[in-house]
């Protein structure tokens, strides 16, 4: 994937810098490994896997006109496996229910899986 015009501005740097390092084992991240899952105006969503530990975190970026600023959250998913779900029919307030009513009659739901 080619690097958006984006990551050469200081102010994406400054950003990356945020969450430089692993809050499950806090080795420090190399912020050239980070990648861009989706940008839009001055935000940018980004993946970054701890080559340590391999979990990752995914976290968005903001930078506005009083500075940068993140939020994130640790995930085990790779870059790979978060773009293939992001843009994926979300799941239904029905369809978990449907699905939580299938886990507590086990017989139903192992007919309708292999009868």
């Amino acid at each position: 994937m080619p690097a958006p015009s984006s990551q050469s501005s200081p102010f994406f740097d400054e950003g990356v810098k945020l969450i430089s390092y692993c809050p499950l084992c806090e080795m420090s991240y190399n912020p050239q490994e980070a990648k861009v899952l989706g940008e839009k105006e001055d935000s940018h969503l980004l993946h970054i896997q701890c080559g340590n530990c391999s979990n990752a975190i995914i976290a968005l970026v903001l930078i506005s006109s009083v500075g940068v600023s993140s939020v994130g959250m640790v995930t085990d998913l790779a870059f790979e496996e978060v773009n293939r779900f992001k843009d994926a029919v979300p799941v239904s307030t029905d369809e978990v229910i449907e699905m939580h009513h299938l886990f507590k009659n086990e017989n139903e739901l192992f007919e309708r899986m292999f009868g």
